[in-house]
């Protein structure tokens, strides 16, 4: 696995930490409500919807007719008889990061919406994937795609957004094109990889994983493609292979601090914001960063969630499992990682662009993300 990290990863423990403070830029974790998104942040991922929605329409209409008709639904611009729907597509994270790392290096972002728009559609075909395999019934406050059109066509559906995404490179006459189709391509084996491994850690004990291992697992789900959407922004500005790291390591560390808040916001977010039902990780036995930090623990809770996630979910478990969660401390190490993550994030981000005023559009997208509260 591929990492540009500046320093090696730490074993982390509960014992030093206690109680969970403040978190400096970070903030506090959200409640329900969570707090309003930061202006500038909400104007970038408007800006993206508006320059690579088109382009991405534009490739997935080219798709035949069945694949066309489960893109459409999965990305909200149809209901699942196709008539026109106005449904939400997701934030446009990922293609915001593209085209604001582009300006952030003196690029011009209008010559990467190809490329935003390519790691837009690797997103949505591991999301398409994940939803298979996790069983997941909604997505975006709406049946999966799975849940409607079938598993095997919600897998092809995925598998022609990952041949879409290349394509859109391999066809780009910018001189970048190459190199970041190269680098997608590996991300997309990175991810694959990572998804693996999750897959795996839920056939073992709940003492067998460790926290190292689940934090290499959620670089390599999460972490991987939004450095990979940093890093192409950079390449197509015509950065030097340094800065271009540098970048790929910001959007790493943010994708764990996104990750992390998301396992957070997956425990006890609302599922009126989340869309969906709380506690499903809990109650598929899901090993997500928290509930490992917590077996980790070695507290009386974390025999009583190690006892519970030997046996299947039984009706009723919920708020015992979450309570012991939160009393083995995973909560509060899952807030604690994330401000770190962050921190290192900007200071990754400080080697590329040492002009903070230049950096403000990623800093805070990087902020949206560990600040949303669905």
């Amino acid at each position: 696995m591929g990492e540009f990290m500046t320093e090696p990863k730490q074993s982390p423990t509960l014992g030093r930490l206690g109680p969970a403070g403040p978190l400096g830029r970070l903030g506090p974790l959200p409640g329900p409500a969570g707090p309003p998104d930061g202006h500038e942040a909400t104007v970038i991922l408007e800006r993206t919807r508006a320059s690579v929605d088109p382009e991405l329409r534009r490739a997935v209409d080219s798709l035949p007719g069945s694949m066309r008709r489960i893109a459409r639904y999965h990305f909200g611009w149809e209901h699942a008889d196709g008539t026109p729907a106005s449904g939400n597509a997701g934030k446009a994270i990922r293609p915001a990061l593209v085209l604001t790392a582009a300006r952030a290096l003196g690029g011009q972002a209008a010559a990467a919406v190809g490329a935003a728009a390519a790691v837009e559609l690797v997103h949505n075909f591991t999301l398409l994937h994940d939803d298979v395999m996790d069983r997941d019934a909604t997505r975006r406050h709406r049946p999966t795609a799975w849940t409607v059109f079938g598993d095997a066509d919600a897998i092809l559906a995925g598998d022609a957004l990952q041949a879409l995404a290349l394509r859109l490179l391999a066809e780009d006459p910018h001189p970048a094109s190459g190199a970041a189709a190269a680098r997608l391509a590996s991300c997309v084996v990175e991810l694959c990889a990572g998804q693996h491994a999750d897959t795996a850690m839920e056939r073992r004990d709940p003492d067998e994983v460790t926290l190292d291992e689940v934090l290499a697992m959620a670089e390599a789900k999460t972490g991987a493609l939004l450095g990979c959407a940093c890093a192409l922004g950079a390449l197509y500005a015509g950065a030097d292979e340094e800065d271009v790291a540098a970048l790929d390591a910001f959007g790493r560390e943010a994708g764990l601090a996104f990750q992390l808040i998301d396992d957070v916001i997956g425990i006890w977010g609302d599922p009126s914001r989340t869309g969906k039902p709380a506690g499903a990780d809990l109650m598929a036995r899901k090993k997500s960063l928290p509930v490992v930090a917590a077996l980790a623990s070695g507290t009386p809770a974390a025999a009583d969630l190690a006892e519970l996630y030997r046996g299947p979910y039984e009706e009723g478990e919920l708020e015992r499992t979450v309570l012991a969660v939160e009393r083995a401390g995973g909560r509060d190490w899952a807030q604690v990682q994330a401000a770190d993550r962050m921190g290192r994030a900007m200071h990754e981000l400080s080697r590329a662009v040492p002009d903070p005023a230049a950096g403000d559009g990623l800093l805070a997208l990087a902020e949206f993300v560990t600040r949303r509260s669905s």
